[in-house]
């Protein structure tokens, strides 16, 4: 069965999350549903990371297996079709060896977060961005966010309901940016590792938005992180603002 890597954008505000479910709308469930429209099912996809419900994509990731070569233009048009009108768009496909898997393949996931802080409410962005209505301190979510680089056990920053083996993960990089926005400023964590905890980007934002607001100290973050306890945490940021930027491979599926 001829195995296909495709990349895929959607906004993830009306979907219960990635993966699929029984009663309630999904991304899983909309794009395997669009593939019984080209070859009768059923279909299972599997993806580089499940994200939750109103979290977005902007670049995830997944493979399916089909009974007929596609061309990869051609079956990415033809799904693009029946997925209508739905907030789910097949930006790239490609033909992948039988073995290939999104997710087991996968080196490097990347998330970015979006905050904007202003007063008056969102118009365009409501629903993709966290508001706040004071300014954040970069420098300060900055030196917060330096202290959870490198290998730790972020049991701290972890979600109870998480499913991985262990705590233990290695943060690559976490960067925090600011710029202005219509009526205010628009501040993006980026956000890189292999791998994350269940509510691990989310914990780290709303830990670090304490932080720009003054309400912690820099220092605080390292503190929280040592006491390896999920009470330590700060609040959880909501999902509008969390994005699936980009996923790693060896070698590129799509060049």
């Amino acid at each position: 069965m001829p195995r296909f890597a495709l990349q895929i954008e959607y906004d993830g505000a009306p979907f219960a999350g990635w993966q699929r479910q029984p009663d309630q709308p999904s991304v899983q469930g909309a794009i395997e549903a669009a593939l019984a429209k080209l070859e009768a099912g059923p279909h299972t996809i599997a993806a580089a990371g499940r994200t939750d419900a109103g979290v977005h994509g902007l670049a995830q990731v997944a493979h399916c297996d089909l009974q007929q070569d596609w061309n990869p233009f051609r079956l990415s048009e033809a799904l693009n079709f029946h997925l209508k009108p739905a907030p789910v768009a097949i930006v790239n496909c490609a033909r992948v060896h039988d073995e290939w898997h999104a997710r087991f393949d996968a080196t490097e996931r990347r998330y970015l977060f979006r905050v904007i802080s202003r007063r008056a409410p969102l118009t365009f962005e409501r629903g993709n961005v966290w508001q706040v209505k004071y300014p954040l301190d970069v420098a300060a979510m900055q030196a917060g966010a330096d202290m959870l680089l490198g290998q730790h056990d972020f049991t701290t920053f972890r979600s109870t309901m998480c499913q991985a083996l262990s705590p233990i993960k290695t943060l690559d990089a976490l960067r925090v940016s600011e710029q202005p926005t219509n009526g205010g400023t628009e501040y993006q964590f980026h956000v890189r590792a292999r791998s994350f905890l269940h509510n691990q980007v989310r914990s780290f934002v709303g830990t670090l938005e304490r932080v720009g607001s003054g309400a912690w100290a820099p220092e605080d973050v390292a503190i929280a992180l040592a006491k390896q306890d999920r009470a330590a945490c700060g609040p959880v940021s909501p999902p509008d603002g969390l994005y699936l930027a980009g996923v790693t491979y060896p070698t590129d599926p799509f060049a």
